[in-house]
């Protein structure tokens, strides 16, 4: 077989592939916003077979025999074009998938879904010891991948791979003990100040129907194409696609809580700008995908917080959202901006401000840590949670629900996930601090409601590449710098330092 040949087979397998996995991404977001209760049980079968047929395709003996042909191939010989990223990151798909036992693929699946659910019930009915069998199983499922996959160091490193590709444990959780030290005395410094928003004015009545329709028009005009995607409810926000052109974000509301419902909103239509910016004639492959779970972040934090949560963007839509709500009627651009930036020690990591939500990941990060190198048992996470949360924020959790049951991620399998919220942040500071270097007056823009020329250079400098680079050779070839958490910390002193009289 020719190079040429050999290539277009690996493509073509990739793409038939994704419409396998697209069409299971479709499952599983109907499984969270529409599906009948009483299915559960055979969509987890459902869901479960397709992830097995997916795992065959991505390992069969072909993928090897056309990954010799074009490894040492003219068509590989630059890593970072369109032909070399895509046999690049193939094959390093391959050799992971390969040492994955089909069984147990298939049975993660399985109980992703049905902890899932379990998830949502045990979290109404405030009961963690109706949740715990089902999160013992998913450990112990997760340590078998692990050990499946291989690790130098710590089960960790081969979880997180799956979603900071190449990270190590020890590299995040030196990027996060920085941020750590930098944020804490910040923190202090707020908390210690004199001035204090009046949060509750967000905390009057917002109808949902009002609130959606505000959402969805905050959302557009940042540039979420709604032919492309759609809004849906559902018990913790996420964003999913299901193919190149449709994008699914959702989020829930709270008739008594402003912040709730639109900040959700505005964090997933990050996450689905960035999935309907990356190529679409690339769709299945590496140079159509995602860079890594920390940038997809970095675009989802950007447009909530550097954005969403700035007073140029509240100059434009406070006015709409009078219009819209007859609690913001009277309520000053500095009274509004205040209460949306509030500081304070919280419970819930989705409802946190922007300087102590890295806490809120912190906390998650050691705990799912000693959860997979079996320092803790899951018996003794409710214990250890509320530990934490004494710790880093000072206060203590009155129940489950707005404890160790508030997050979806690990009845899903999702560990190795929750650094990349803090990675994201990190990441997102940069980029926002490079592209105001480049564009010029943001704040400008945005009090106009001109949010495009930030979408474009997003789009240009970061969407278009898909997996080219890592997300380190990404943030250095855009900004040159490493990563790290000087532009970020400097962001948030220059605003809460204004906000706090700091």
């Amino acid at each position: 077989m020719s190079t040429t040949a050999a290539y277009e087979s690996l493509c073509n397998q990739a793409r038939e592939t994704a419409k396998l996995a697209s069409i299971m991404g479709l499952l599983e977001w109907d499984e969270r916003t529409k599906m009948p209760t009483a299915a559960g049980e055979y969509r987890a079968e459902q869901i479960s077979f397709l992830a097995g047929e997916i795992h065959k395709r991505q390992t069969t003996p072909q993928i090897a025999g056309w990954l010799d042909e074009l490894v040492g191939s003219p068509l590989a010989a630059d890593a970072h074009s369109v032909e070399g990223t895509v046999i690049r990151q193939l094959k390093r798909q391959y050799d992971k998938k390969t040492k994955l036992p089909q069984a147990l693929v298939e049975e993660l699946s399985r109980t992703s879904v049905l902890g899932q659910q379990m998830w949502v019930e045990a979290r109404k009915a405030d009961d963690f010891a109706k949740f715990q069998p089902l999160l013992e199983k998913t450990i112990e499922l997760k340590r078998q991948e692990a050990a499946a996959i291989g690790y130098k160091v710590t089960p960790y490193d081969a979880l997180l791979d799956d979603y900071e590709p190449g990270a190590t444990t020890a590299e995040v959780a030196a990027a996060l003990g920085g941020l750590r030290d930098a944020l804490t005395p910040l923190v202090e410094q707020i908390v210690g100040s004199s001035r204090k928003p009046d949060s509750e004015l967000l905390k009057r009545d917002f109808p949902v129907d009002a609130q959606e329709a505000f959402g969805k028009a905050a959302s557009a005009a940042i540039g979420f194409d709604f032919n492309a995607g759609r809004l849906d409810t559902t018990d913790h926000p996420f964003c999913a696609g299901a193919g190149p052109r449709d994008q699914r974000i959702t989020t829930r509301y709270n008739i008594n809580d402003f912040s709730d419902a639109f900040f959700s909103t505005l964090h997933e239509a990050g996450h689905g700008l960035y999935e309907q910016g990356l190529p679409a004639d690339q769709f299945g492959l590496p140079t159509g995908e995602a860079c890594s779970l920390g940038i997809h972040e970095s675009q989802s934090r950007m447009w909530e917080n550097q954005v969403g949560r700035s007073r140029a963007f509240w100059e434009h839509f406070l006015p709409q959202g009078q219009q819209k709500f007859a609690a913001l009627k009277g309520v000053s651009l500095d009274q509004l901006y205040g209460a949306i930036n509030e500081v304070r020690q919280s419970l819930i990591r989705v409802d946190a401000d922007e300087v102590t939500y890295n806490l809120h990941v912190l906390i998650r990060f050691e705990l799912e840590r000693a959860l997979i190198e079996n320092d803790l048992q899951a018996k003794d996470l409710p214990a250890a949670w509320n530990e934490k949360y004494q710790k880093y924020l000072g206060i203590t959790p009155p129940n489950f629900a707005d404890g160790v049951l508030q997050d979806v991620h690990w009845s899903a399998g999702l560990f190795g996930y929750f650094p990349t919220y803090s990675l994201g942040n990190l990441y997102a500071g940069q980029f926002f601090a490079t592209a105001s270097k480049e564009l010029g007056d943001l704040p400008a823009a945005f009090r106009k409601g001109e949010f495009q020329p930030l979408l474009e250079w997003l789009r240009k400098n970061i969407h278009a590449h898909g997996q080219r680079w890592s997300a380190g050779e990404l943030a250095l070839n855009v900004t040159g710098q490493p990563l790290g958490h000087g532009p970020w910390i400097e962001q948030m002193r220059a605003k809460y330092g204004e906000l706090y009289g700091l």
